[in-house]
């Protein structure tokens, strides 16, 4: 978000007098976490091309200058880089440098967006309960399960940002300590309409598999919910929330003696 002379002040530091406003010599991020620290550049996918030439180069030999300065100086840095851009894409349409991408590609860790990570959503909806309760003396105690169905079923095109945005409104309009799914903002309440619902086929099959496996489990572990969601690898949580889901009645598989 900085203009490209202060970003490049930022990362590589300048000498008093490189630019208006340089009214000394500056170190920049580079050079403060030498000695094997590491460096994290979000969104990389952003830089424009003069600054992926120069980033290229610190990343083959370790060495850059600062802005305005001819001394080369040596750091040795661990750098990570995030982006929400197809970098490859990118590259085919000559926006991102070629070299630099497979220079940065070393290691990639692919972060699947949150309506693929269907435990997440209950999971952080839960911490953001907890965060919003801490910070504003709250007492939210619990997301009800129509709620849960909801977001579940939401496709979150806005990921982990979104889902906590969410709770902060549904947490702010409950009065009951209870989110309630009509707290829910309406593109989740309408999630019919944007084609978001369970529908037959795939959704169905696996609908059903989550039941048997349930079921399995609890007749396996006597109807122990705790039990079971450890056979399944699961939370507890979430497995209280199947079982709601799926109206299974764990204690008719406990064992009578």
């Amino acid at each position: 978000a900085l203009p490209l002379t202060l970003l490049e002040s930022e990362l590589f530091g300048h000498r008093k007098g490189s630019f208006t406003g340089a009214t000394g010599d500056r170190v920049g991020y580079l050079e403060t976490t030498h000695q094997a620290q590491t460096v994290f550049l979000d969104e990389i996918g952003e830089l424009s091309p003069a600054l992926q030439i120069k980033l290229l180069r610190f990343l083959q030999d370790h060495r850059f200058e600062r802005v305005g300065g001819n001394a080369n100086i040596e750091a040795d840095v661990r750098v990570i880089a995030a982006t929400n851009r197809n970098l490859q894409e990118a590259v085919d349409q000559g926006s991102f440098r070629a070299d630099l991408y497979y220079r940065l590609n070393v290691f990639p860790i692919n972060v699947p967006p949150l309506r693929e990570r269907g435990a997440d959503i209950l999971l952080l909806a839960d911490h953001f309960v907890s965060q919003f309760n801490r910070e504003n003396s709250k007492k939210i105690q619990r997301i009800s399960t129509p709620a849960l169905d909801l977001l579940m079923i939401y496709h979150w095109p806005g990921n982990v940002r979104e889902l906590e945005n969410c709770i902060l409104r549904a947490a702010i309009l409950s009065i009951d300590g209870v989110i309630h799914a009509y707290h829910l903002p309406p593109s989740l309440q309408s999630a019919a309409s944007t084609g978001t619902e369970p529908k037959t086929g795939l959704d169905a099959e696996i609908f059903r598999l989550e039941k048997e496996l349930i079921i399995e489990a609890l007749k396996l572990e006597n109807g122990n919910v705790a039990a079971a969601a450890r056979r399944l690898m699961v939370t507890e949580r979430r497995i209280r929330y199947a079982i709601q889901r799926h109206r299974i009645d764990p204690r008719r598989f406990k064992t009578k003696f």
